[in-house]
């Protein structure tokens, strides 16, 4: 199942209860050891890391305009 968020902590709140402690453990432990500089977005309809063009102007080879994706977690089992 794809959520509809716009946000990561949108996101979070749209997923099951059961779901939302790991998620946000998981959320933690990589915001605390991502490289400095990234960004945590919305992805694909998934809670996403990015390279943004700051970092890396060159963007994601198959469309430049967006950022350069490095990692993305999602709950979408039925």
């Amino acid at each position: 199942m794809q959520y509809k968020a716009t946000t990561p902590e949108e996101y979070v709140s749209q997923i099951p209860e059961e779901r939302k402690g790991p998620i946000e453990k998981l959320r933690q432990v990589i915001n605390k050891n991502l490289p400095k500089g990234y960004e945590e977005t919305i992805s694909y309809g998934m809670i996403g890391w990015v390279v943004p063009h700051s970092i890396y102007p060159g963007g994601y080879h198959c469309d430049p305009k967006l950022p350069l994706p490095f990692m993305s977690i999602a709950s979408q089992k039925n």
